[in-house]
């Protein structure tokens, strides 16, 4: 088992003992041009400039040519001269370790709870391929979850990808949440990308809590930090759960969320100049998000699985913008979140009218299946006129499918917020219970 000094001889055997330097030949916008650094530095690499005076600037290489280097400084290149030192500094290898279980880390690697983190005994590529795609297992058994909707209405299997669509405030954070604590599986990796820096803290030490941390790998990239990092914080935190699914391991994936992993890759596009064509994203935005969502999934024969929550933020409630867009297209469900139903108080705040999940009619038994189509005929008849009921313009007799989604629909509403951390079964007693007791009146 490796010790805090196997971990304190790996961070010095890896400090260069020679650092090649370049000189600032030109500054464009946010770009840096260095030069002497091009036969040396590669894509991804870190920059530092020492700027005189002012504190160091860093930064990564973004683009490289036959004489210069582009940087992307992590903040405004203010007080940059030309002639300023920049010297190259590598990437540490990223090795993830079971002993990051329980951790808060940056997507570096690093930890951000000020304990001292071991490595792995093997670094990992942050750009690794999904498994080969002839050769990956089917989705696997279905999956306690905690929550009475996810138990019946939307299920989830082992190896399932879906989207939670989602406007601000409406609870996304919480049900992710619920989620990490509650969903029946081996380990949790959650990536906060681009998300407020006193959240991040309140997430991990209240929402989550001591409990929910003994299986879980936090990594964390804060909305003042630069795009390179927030981009980062997604790919590092798959590379974490492949390690665990590597191992045999089921893994849920956490990602919170798409869009800003999506923004801080416009940022960054859009310094190297590529053009913007989706609502301002450029088009290498959509194998990104697809890349990213493939590697999540079932695992090769002997591996676990990667199932996979990615929280898209929708302004304005708005489904058809590019990349909630690009993410319905690729996942095995999607899971829309109400603003209406959130101010009612009702959370989780899940449209169940509006979301699907792509495991059914598979993963549940055909009385199962005849259930959920009952429920969802009435929550369809119940939505259709609800304008009429609240005017008060339904009369009762007139149509007995509308009649009993009347009656129901006020247990229903409650039985959707409701946990369940007894299993699948006991939600389906449930909601079948509800369902006969309405039926005649």
């Amino acid at each position: 088992m490796q010790t805090d000094l196997d971990t304190l001889r790996q961070q010095i055997e890896s400090i260069p003992l020679v650092r090649p330097m370049g000189r600032v030949a030109g500054v464009q916008g946010n770009v840096v041009r260095v030069s002497g650094l091009a036969s040396q530095a590669r894509i991804g690499d870190k920059l530092v400039l020492h700027r005189d005076p002012g504190a160091p600037l860093t930064g990564e290489v973004l683009q490289i040519d036959r004489d210069l280097v582009r940087m992307l400084p992590d903040t405004a290149p203010d007080g940059v001269a030309i002639g300023d030192r920049v010297t190259l500094e590598p990437v540490p290898p990223f090795a993830p370790s079971p002993r990051w279980i329980g951790r808060v880390i940056d997507p570096y690697g690093r930890p951000l709870d000020n304990r001292p983190l071991p490595q792995g005994s093997a670094a990992r590529d942050l750009m690794a391929p999904p498994p080969r795609a002839a050769e990956r297992r089917p989705l696997g058994a279905r999956l306690a979850t905690g929550l009475s909707v996810f138990n019946t209405m939307l299920p989830i299997v082992e190896g399932q990808r879906i989207g939670l669509f989602a406007g601000s405030g409406v609870g996304k954070s919480r049900l992710l949440a619920a989620l990490a604590r509650g969903m029946q599986t081996d380990i949790v990796v959650i990536a906060l990308i681009g998300e407020r820096g006193r959240e991040v803290n309140d997430f991990v030490q209240k929402v989550m809590g001591p409990e929910g941390m003994k299986r879980t790998v936090v990594v964390a990239a804060t909305s003042d930090q630069s795009a390179l990092t927030r981009r980062r914080c997604a790919w590092a935190a798959m590379t974490v759960a492949e390690h665990f699914r590597d191992a045999g391991r089921n893994v849920l994936f956490l990602a919170d969320s798409v869009t800003r992993f999506a923004e801080a890759h416009r940022e960054i596009s859009v310094a190297a100049g590529e053009a913007p064509a989706l609502r301002g994203y450029p088009p290498s935005v959509t194998p990104l998000v697809t890349g990213l969502c493939e590697r999540a999934g079932p695992g090769l024969e002997g591996q676990g699985h990667i199932t996979a929550v990615f929280s898209v933020l929708v302004a304005g409630s708005d489904m058809d913008e590019p990349i909630a867009d690009i993410l319905r297209g690729v996942l095995d469900g999607h899971v829309v979140l109400s603003r209406d139903i959130a101010e009612r108080g009702r959370f989780p705040a899940i449209d169940v009218g509006r979301s699907v999940s792509r495991s059914l009619p598979e993963a549940a038994t055909p009385a199962e299946n005849e259930i959920i189509a009952q429920t969802r005929r009435l929550l369809g008849a119940y939505e259709q006129s609800e304008v009429m009921i609240k005017a008060g313009l339904y009369a009762e007799g007139t149509d007995p499918v509308l009649d009993q989604a009347v009656r129901v629909w006020p247990e229903l509403d409650g039985f959707f917020a409701k946990p369940d951390g007894e299993g699948v079964r006991n939600s389906f007693d449930r909601l079948s219970l509800i369902l006969r007791r309405t039926k005649g009146g």
